[in-house]
């Protein structure tokens, strides 16, 4: 650390320190003594002229006093709240509904709406499915009818068409080309229903391009579990009938690092799925 930032990070410290004194009411004797230390070492700490940081052990017992985070006593960090209060505060653990769009993931589209939503599928996205594909996704559900699931599905169609969305979705290219054979839970799917719903997702992709793009990336050297990224304030991870709810700017920006990091190293660009996508095609046709 240079001499300038180390006056930086002082400054911070005695600034965030007096304030969060102030916001708590403790007292420079009281807080001393609840630390360990002189009062005026304290004091020192405390003073315009001091141009030291305390010891490590001192910083962790002020934060562990006053509980706040060290990042943001030095100024690393705008959140002043300790690790294990900003998750205990922060995680929300939403059930999620049999539908392709249940109610709460709707009011998180709706509230992000005007923002980038970054999104990555279990599979392919529902909002691009065509009914042959939810009715054997979903024809077993027994609480839910392939009416209503149609419904939810064309709704977040119709979001994504609309004015100021902006919605970018990585998935990997395994699973695309398992949906083209007809594996795994698409082994019911005809061969026209699969062509018919990767010529569809084609075109869908093509027309709404720029304001919605698509990358795939290659699952033998990148994972990613099924997320969404909410704009700047909301990241859900789906588990399986659960979302696993950050609502913090620290978890936000980390799985965005992530996002970002399947899409640097995508092996389809965004303006490259369509012939992508057709050249899969001709494959699975002549097979």
């Amino acid at each position: 650390m240079d001499s300038k930032e180390r006056i930086l990070r002082v400054d911070s410290f005695r600034q965030r320190l007096i304030e969060v004194m102030s916001r708590t009411g403790i007292k420079s004797a009281s807080l001393a003594q609840a630390i360990g230390v002189d009062r005026s070492t304290l004091s020192q700490l405390l003073a315009g002229e001091n141009d030291r940081l305390p010891r490590v052990d001192t910083l962790m017992a002020i934060a562990s006093k006053l509980q706040i985070s060290v990042d943001w006593l030095l100024g690393l960090t705008g959140e002043s709240r300790s690790g294990a209060e900003i998750l205990s505060q922060s995680l929300q653990l939403t059930p999620s509904s049999p539908l392709p769009s249940g109610a709460s993931l709707r009011l998180w589209h709706k509230e992000a709406m005007g923002t980038k939503i970054r999104y990555v599928p279990a599979n392919l996205p529902d909002f691009v499915k065509t009914e042959a594909v939810l009715a054997c996704e979903y024809g077993q559900f027994e609480n839910v009818s392939l009416e209503q699931v149609i419904d939810t599905t064309k709704e977040r169609y119709y979001e994504v068409q609309q004015p100021g969305c902006d919605m970018e979705i990585c998935l990997s290219t395994q699973k695309m080309m398992g949906f083209a054979r007809g594996e795994g839970l698409w082994c019911t799917l005809s061969l026209l229903e699969r062509c018919q719903q990767l010529e569809w997702f084609a075109q869908l992709v093509d027309d709404l391009y720029p304001k919605l793009r698509v990358y795939l990336f290659n699952e033998s050297r990148n994972y990613a579990s099924p997320y969404t990224i909410f704009g700047a304030k909301r990241s859900a991870v789906y588990m399986g009938h659960m979302y696993f709810v950050f609502n913090t700017s620290e978890h936000v920006q980390t799985l965005t690092g992530h996002f970002d990091g399947l899409i640097r190293g995508a092996e389809v660009q965004a303006h490259q799925l369509k012939p992508w996508i057709e050249h899969l095609l001709n494959e699975v046709r002549e097979h």
